[in-house]
This record gives C-alpha cells, sequence and structure tokens, in this order.
C-alpha cells in the first residue's frame, strides 16, 4: 500500500458537488492499495500514519503525532500512486489492485485508524472527487508498506 500524508489544517471532499467528507485539524491521507497488498500492510500504514511525528511540539520540533493533536484524518482513495510512467506519455495502473480487493482493503485501512482513535472521514470509493485542503508546513510524506518490512 502506499499513501501520501499531508499536515493539513482542513481537508474536505466533494462528490458531485456535495460535500461528503471533512475535517479540521490533522492529516489526509492519499491511499493507493496495490496487487498483492493485503491486511499486514493496512495494519502497518494504519499505525505509522496515526503515529508519525510531524506535528510541532511547544519548541516547534516536529514531535507529536495527530494523536498527540487529538487531529482526526481524511481519507482519499487513489489508485494512481500506483501509476507507472516509464513508458510512453499515458501511465499504466496494472500494480494497483482490482477494485474489489482495493475497496476491502481500504475499508480495513480506515477501521484500523479509528481502531487507534483517530476520528476519520473518507471520500467515496471510485469516484470522482473533489478534494480542498490547507497543507501545514507545507508537509508532505510518503509511505509505502512495501519499503517497510
Amino acid at each position: 500500500m502506499r499513501a501520501v500524508l499531508q499536515r493539513v489544517a482542513d481537508a474536505s471532499v466533494s462528490v458531485e458537488g456535495k460535500r461528503v467528507g471533512a475535517i479540521e485539524r490533522g492529516i489526509l491521507v492519499y491511499l493507493g492499495v496495490g496487487a498483492g497488498d493485503g491486511k499486514d500492510d493496512a495494519a502497518w500504514l494504519a499505525e505509522k500514519a496515526a503515529n508519525l511525528r510531524i506535528f510541532e511540539d511547544t519548541e516547534g520540533k516536529m514531535n507529536r503525532s495527530v494523536l498527540d493533536e487529538g487531529g482526526a484524518a481524511l481519507v482519499v482513495s487513489q489508485f494512481t500512486l500506483f501509476a507507472d510512467a516509464r513508458k510512453g506519455r499515458r501511465p499504466s495502473y496494472s500494480d494497483a489492485a482490482p477494485p474489489e480487493a482495493a475497496r476491502a482493503l481500504y475499508l480495513d485501512f480506515v477501521e484500523l485508524l479509528r481502531g487507534q482513535g483517530l476520528g476519520v472521514e473518507t471520500g467515496e470509493f471510485q469516484a470522482e472527487m473533489a478534494v480542498s485542503y490547507t497543507n501545514l508546513g507545507p508537509v508532505t510524506i510518503l509511505l509505502d508498506s512495501k519499503k517497510a518490512f
């Protein structure tokens, strides 16, 4: 699984002009599920996202997690994180998981975050979404569960 995690002041996602998820201070997680990913990938990534120390303490050092801050997460599915653009001009998405498997692991990831005590909002799986956010820092972190093991 891959994620682009951003520290945000606020974030929201809309589908066809209707807001389906929104958070205040917290993390925006774009989540991609790859072919061959499993529950271990979701567990590792959820633990890492919830506990990653990317928020500043009183001394201005990044020593606090979104959990420490009492923040929330907005999780947006994004299969394009598995795009392969090495050849030609049209990316291939053959490394992305099939939709049924991706949906199941996406939902597992969301529940794992909630299980850690994090408030979680989501986008709509397989929908075209409009995402708005204010990145604080900016802080943007790339996570890949395959680089963890």
